[in-house]
């Protein structure tokens, strides 16, 4: 699986939003300047964001995004669906159910691909924004660091 610039800009862009010190909005203009990312696709990515629930917009002078959960209810996993779609490393009808695929009552390679998929979805559900936050900023001791991902 190969994620495209939506899921990686994307997800810089909710570690930056988390890691405000602020309670207050922040601009798209400022996370882009930030990560140097295109405010016009970070608009984009946003939209995304906050039609799945991440993020909130707060309108105004003052206003921006915040996120709309708490940094420890949020998982990668959550991100990167939103942006990314599916994180399916192969499309596998075998893996729908009953009638997906002529050869899935006989395909063994299909066990592969579920355990593959399994395993990616486990390990992004498990990693939640608040742990890329203490990351970011260093506030991890370096055998949590390693504890977390294993």
């Amino acid at each position: 699986m190969k994620l495209s610039t939506k899921g990686r800009y994307g997800l810089r862009a909710m570690i930056d939003l988390a890691s405000s010190d602020s309670e207050e909005a922040v601009s798209i203009s400022s996370i882009a300047a930030r990560q140097s990312i295109s405010e016009s696709y970070l608009e984009q990515l946003v939209g995304k964001l906050k039609k799945a629930g991440l993020v909130s917009s707060i309108r105004g002078a003052q206003g921006g995004y915040v996120l709309a959960k708490k940094m420890d209810d949020i998982s990668v996993g959550d991100i990167l669906r939103a942006l990314e779609g599916d994180l399916s490393p192969i499309d596998c009808p075998a893996l729908v159910g009953e009638g997906g695929c002529e050869q899935s009552g006989s395909c063994a390679s299909k066990y592969v691909w579920q355990r593959l998929n399994d395993g990616i979805n486990e390990i992004v559900d498990e990693i939640k924004l608040s742990t890329l936050v203490e990351q970011e900023n260093g506030i991890c001791s370096p055998s949590r660091r390693a504890a977390d991902y294993h």
